[in-house]
């Protein structure tokens, strides 16, 4: 048996980076998988590529009637979902907090904040069905600490409130055996998150691979981690260590 038989996961933003990278790993691991993600191209060829065991829907995570729509459908496909992977989120625009505006700083938070909000809430009811689930909010090491020439406060701040939130959650549904844990990536080597200056700024001298975050979802969402809740995972080579 593999490490998820059994499980049927949720993955946002799965259609390329590192949400691809997950939904790789799952079904390699023998989960079967919902693909959700704006992206319907890339999406749907990613869910052909995996095969029977994964289906892709297009989803917008700050609408809570598409998060019915995605659940009612993949849950008729697949049985009730018992792990959630919050992989979806956006950087926004690179501006100081005197010059951001208003519907940016909304904008940032309701995709990466609001979204993990509607996600936990929508999947608690399956998870509490079977008496067991696994929820994994991937962050950022902007969840953990201030960075310089990060993209904005909201974007800071929005992924400081998805580790609290999950803190909470966790507090509140551990004793129905749902778990709860964050992710916090430093500079991995995606579309969104790549740049020049990653490597320097990082003690291990490189980017890192999606697939080494995608080991510590499939561990989160896995048995192996029966014991871990409410905890933030920073994998970020070193940075946050000084």
């Amino acid at each position: 048996m593999k490490r998820l038989t059994g499980k049927v996961a949720l993955i946002t933003g799965a259609a390329q980076g590192m949400g691809a990278a997950h939904a790789r790993m799952f079904i390699a691991e023998d989960a079967r998988v919902i693909l959700t993600d704006v992206n319907e191209t890339a999406g749907r060829a990613l869910a052909r590529e995996l095969g029977p065991n994964a289906v892709f829907y297009k989803h917008d995570v700050t609408q809570s009637a598409d998060w019915k729509a995605v659940l009612k459908e993949g849950e008729a496909k697949f049985g009730h979902v018992n792990v959630l992977v919050n992989n979806a989120g956006i950087l926004g625009p690179n501006a100081s907090t005197a010059e951001l505006t208003e519907k940016d700083f909304v904008e940032v938070c309701t995709a990466n904040q609001t979204s993990v909000f509607l996600a936990m809430q929508a999947v608690l009811p399956s998870m509490l069905v079977r008496k067991q689930g696994s929820i994994v909010n991937v962050s950022s090491i902007g969840g953990v600490v201030a960075i310089s020439g990060a993209p904005s406060v909201a974007y800071i701040g929005s992924n400081f409130a998805v580790r609290g939130m999950t803190k909470q959650v966790a507090i509140e549904y551990g004793k129905k055996n749902i778990r709860v844990n964050s992710i916090h990536p430093g500079f991995i080597r995606t579309p969104t998150t790549e740049g020049p200056a990653g490597p320097t700024a990082v003690p291990l001298g490189r980017l890192a691979e999606p697939s080494e975050v995608s080991q510590l979802a499939v561990f989160l969402a896995s048995d192996e981690s029966s014991f871990i809740t409410g905890m933030e995972h920073v994998i970020d080579g070193g940075m946050t260590a000084a």
